[in-house]
């Protein structure tokens, strides 16, 4: 007795969004740095609890290049979901143009980046103040870096016509949500760090 034949020649070789497991792991990746971003964030407000003035013994970081950074994150916001929308449509002329700008937004956000940490008036090593500001700019920073990195390197792929095939789209698409995810992320590292010291 022959078994019947399964024919899989529908089922897709590529999927986007919630039916793609790449996307479940930026979903739990994003999770596990937010708990990370979060539990730095408290150690600043703790130690803020155990000083009588903040920011202690230096004036708080310079406003005009983080807030600047923070202008630049929410436009990137625009081409991010541009790029967003067309990856899974396989439209390889515009994800290459939407790329292309988020290449140079993010050279723009590192740039601004590297003024952030010659205007926070502090030493790293100066006090816990200190330190905990710079280890919440250096973490924001590593995440910028690398997803400015996958950006890059998704860019080159996209203009190799060897290279280019579905899963690639798919990439594009995860890596424009994991954009939300770094834009999402500084802005209560922005208030914290540059507006919280100015209030309380």
């Amino acid at each position: 007795m022959s078994r019947p034949q399964l024919d899989v020649s529908a089922v897709p070789t590529v999927v986007f969004g919630r039916r793609s497991i790449t996307w479940w792991g930026i979903v739990g990746m994003m999770m596990i740095e937010g708990t990370m971003f979060a539990i730095v964030l408290a150690c600043y407000y703790f130690y803020r609890t155990r000083a009588s003035g903040w920011p202690p013994g230096v004036q708080p970081p310079a406003l005009v290049y983080g807030t600047l950074n923070l202008a630049v994150y929410l436009a990137s916001v625009v081409p991010n979901l541009w790029i967003n929308k067309i990856a899974p449509r396989g439209d390889l002329g515009k994800v290459r143009i939407g790329l292309l700008i988020m290449t140079a937004v993010g050279v723009l956000n590192i740039v601004l980046r590297v003024f952030e940490f010659t205007a926070l008036n502090c030493q790293w090593d100066a006090n816990a103040y200190a330190s905990v500001v710079w280890t919440i700019l250096g973490l924001h920073s590593a995440h910028l870096v690398t997803d400015w990195f996958d950006t890059v390197v998704l860019l080159v792929l996209m203009f190799r016509s060897d290279l280019v095939e579905g899963k690639r789209f798919v990439d594009v698409e995860e890596n424009a949500y994991y954009w939300y995810f770094v834009v999402i992320a500084w802005i209560p590292i922005w208030f914290t760090l540059y507006i919280a010291p100015r209030l309380f």
